[in-house]
């Protein structure tokens, strides 16, 4: 059997019993980064497995068909990543396609995800969303990203490095306008921070800030009621 576990995205206590449980049960266990997965087991007193494998973009085929010679001899392997659920935005798809092409069963044992929370800690319209990951790193490409979300009325969700937030508001508050929007930092961490507010002022906050931890972008539809319309208020002559 394979499983996929989602483990937490900050706060280990996040974790369910049933992820906790399959952990313990576990024969193998893949993971995106070992030294990350291992603070968790010791976290909860879970021992290492015998098999304790790095699971890395790059080599998802070649570990993919080792880890499934593992499922073939009827051992318990288990795919989790740093954190979220392993093949969003985070190695793992390869490795469940393969399973669902061969017809081998497995489970996703379900828990934390950045997408969720940081939709809901944005304040936006939950009644429909597109998740897209990471948007592209050149202007060019980015400003096409935000092109093709332009005229949908869904909730936009992206990851983003911190490096690059100023870069993307501005790309996307001159595509889009000035809709509403969140930013969104280390979520259920120590230091979770979520900003709220239209484009510009966002743009305006986190223009020359450094940003540390991970961040999760939430931009409101195509709808009138999320725009700022308000005129621009003309400079004191004073």
């Amino acid at each position: 059997m394979l499983f996929i576990v989602a483990t937490p995205i900050g706060n280990l206590d996040d974790i369910s019993a049933r992820a906790l449980q399959v952990l313990k049960e576990a024969d193998v266990i893949a993971c995106e980064d070992t030294r990350r997965t291992r603070v968790l087991l010791s976290h909860f007193g879970i021992p290492k497995p015998a098999f304790f494998i790095s699971y890395r973009q790059g080599t998802e085929q070649k570990t993919g068909e080792y880890l499934m010679r593992f499922v073939d001899e009827g051992r318990k392997v288990v795919l989790c990543s740093d954190g979220g659920y392993p093949g969003i935005s985070d190695p793992g798809y390869r490795l469940v396609s393969m399973a669902a092409e061969r017809g081998i069963e497995f489970q996703v044992i379900p828990g934390a995800s950045a997408v969720d929370v940081a939709l809901l800690a944005s304040g936006l319209s939950t009644s429909s969303y597109t998740f897209k990951g990471y948007p592209p790193r050149k202007q060019g490409a980015l400003r096409r990203f935000f092109e093709e979300e332009k005229n949908m009325p869904h909730t936009l969700i992206i990851f983003e490095s911190p490096f690059r937030v100023e870069d993307t508001l501005a790309a996307a508050m001159e595509v889009l306008g000035d809709r509403k929007a969140a930013v969104c930092i280390e979520l259920t961490k120590k230091f979770e921070r979520v900003s709220r507010g239209f484009l510009k002022q966002l743009y305006q906050e986190f223009t020359g800030v450094k940003i540390k931890g991970e961040v999760t972008i939430v931009i409101a539809g195509n709808n009138p009621k999320f725009l700022n319309t308000a005129p621009e208020l003309p400079v004191s002559a004073n």
